[in-house]
């Protein structure tokens, strides 16, 4: 069962693929395979090899300091953003490595942290090569590694998606729109009905419902702190934070009454760039579902809370629920990560889930929330992953902003109708989703290879 705490995962930017996932890599590495094989204190030398996407973009997405943290114990949710680069230069000065705070080994990071570009690893483009060694060289244990979206990783020992996703069989499975309505019709229950029950599974409902109001907390913080802090960019495009001052600008005017004015819009652009810098910058923001696209439901979300009356937290559960039930039918049916399918796995599945979700808190049915969910990714079909320099600035952060437009746009479309005489089905937009990745080329998923990426910027915006 993918629950709704594997897809909005807390952790630290800027990618939920090249950060979050090869951290609890390294992680499992040192826990699994030395530790519990007590293998720990014979370890004199690890190396660690990545391939494919996180070769071509790792330096700008983090990966590099991710897999280090790993390596010394550290986990995504739990790290303190601020220690990032001041122990990455540590380790790069003293060339010492601690492993889990246990035990400490020689660490050279030009030799020991190798870039491969020229091979893929077999089951995914984001594979790392794990190899620990002992003092005369010879190799204790290894293992493949591959960060395959949205925190999500793989191996090829240890089957550790299943784990991370855990063996429970909810009592209303789903893996395709046609389930997902076969379970809603048989039990006369919502998306959100169908989710919260699954979830009731594994831990008491009113848990899960706290747990999930701290999820919105957390992507509003995001905002509040993104809205609030400004500054250059980590990299070097040395881009200029701009939602502070667009909030500031945006405030000047008053807030306004409600979703019919018309600078509604323009908040929930500042929403998106908000979180967007904030993940660009590396701090603490939520999976939804990936890093990348961690902007777009939390700006849907607030735009929601703020400009519509009487929000429930009960209507906030909701929401996410929702959105939650979309993204597992991509995860299944296709993919969620920019390295695999582009961009449309990323923000084209974020903006999928926001139109979904609101649609639902806006008293839409089954029909009107799964065409919203349908329409939002026809319409990014095809959209590529080219990042400017390897960085999450260019052009994800405006991304956001405006693939959250676009989902507001598609809920009020979809509110307009009954849904019912759609002619494309989620499941079939899904399904066209996954071929038209497969048929991209890897220059367009996540390498920096083409697109947008060519283009040398040398211009302080974003």
């Amino acid at each position: 069962m993918i629950s709704i705490f594997d897809l909005f995962s807390i952790g630290v930017g800027p990618s939920s693929s090249h950060t979050i996932g090869p951290m609890r890599a390294a992680h499992a590495f040192v826990h699994d395979h030395l530790i519990q094989a007590d293998l720990l204190d014979q370890v004199a030398r690890i190396q660690v090899t990545v391939h494919g996407s996180l070769a071509f973009t790792g330096a700008g997405h983090g990966t590099d300091r991710a897999i280090l943290m790993g390596l010394e114990g550290h986990l995504p949710e739990s790290i303190d953003p601020e220690l990032l680069m001041v122990r990455l230069q540590e380790i790069k000065q003293t060339k010492k490595l601690m492993l889990f705070q246990k035990h400490t080994i020689a660490f050279d990071f030009e030799k020991d942290l190798i870039f491969n570009f020229d091979t893929l690893l077999p089951k995914h483009s984001n594979g790392m090569c794990m190899e620990a060694y002992d003092q005369d060289n010879n190799l204790l244990t290894s293992n493949n590694y591959y960060s395959i979206g949205g925190g999500f990783i793989i191996s090829d020992t240890d089957g550790l998606e299943a784990e991370h996703t855990g063996s429970h069989h909810p009592p209303h499975p789903f893996d395709t729109e046609k389930d997902l309505r076969a379970r809603c019709q048989e039990e006369g229950k919502t998306i959100a009905e169908i989710m919260l029950a699954n979830e009731a599974s594994i831990k008491d409902e009113a848990t899960v419902k706290k747990d999930i109001l701290n999820i919105a907390r957390i992507m509003f913080d995001s905002i509040e702190r993104g809205c609030r802090i400004q500054g250059v960019l980590p990299g070097e495009l040395h881009v200029q934070r701009r939602a502070p001052d667009l909030s500031k600008r945006l405030t000047q005017g008053g807030m306004p009454a409600s979703h019919k004015e018309t600078d509604s819009i323009d908040w929930l652009n500042v929403y998106a760039i908000a979180v967007n810098e904030e993940n660009a910058a590396g701090s603490r923001v939520v999976t939804a579902p990936t890093n990348g696209a961690a902007g777009l439901l939390p700006a849907v979300l607030k735009y929601y809370t703020t400009f519509y009356p009487e929000v429930t937290d009960d209507k906030i559960i909701d929401f996410l629920l929702t959105a939650a039930a979309i993204a597992i039918l991509f995860k299944k049916g296709a993919s969620i990560s920019a390295a695999e399918v582009g961009c449309q796995g990323e923000v084209g599945v974020a903006c999928s889930m926001a139109a979904a979700a609101l649609t639902a808190v806006l008293g839409g049915n089954i029909d009107q929330v799964t065409s919203a969910a349908e329409i939002a990714m026809e319409h990014n079909l095809g959209l590529t992953c080219d990042p400017i320099a390897g960085l999450v600035q260019i052009p994800c952060i405006e991304r956001n902003a405006i693939g959250a437009v676009k989902a507001v746009n598609v809920a009020r479309l979809a509110l307009l109708e009954t849904g019912t005489q759609k002619k494309i089905s989620l499941d079939n937009v899904i399904r066209s989703m996954k071929l038209t990745g497969m048929e991209m080329s890897h220059k367009y998923k996540e390498t920096s290879q083409g697109g947008l990426a060519k283009i040398k910027v040398n211009v302080v915006e974003c």
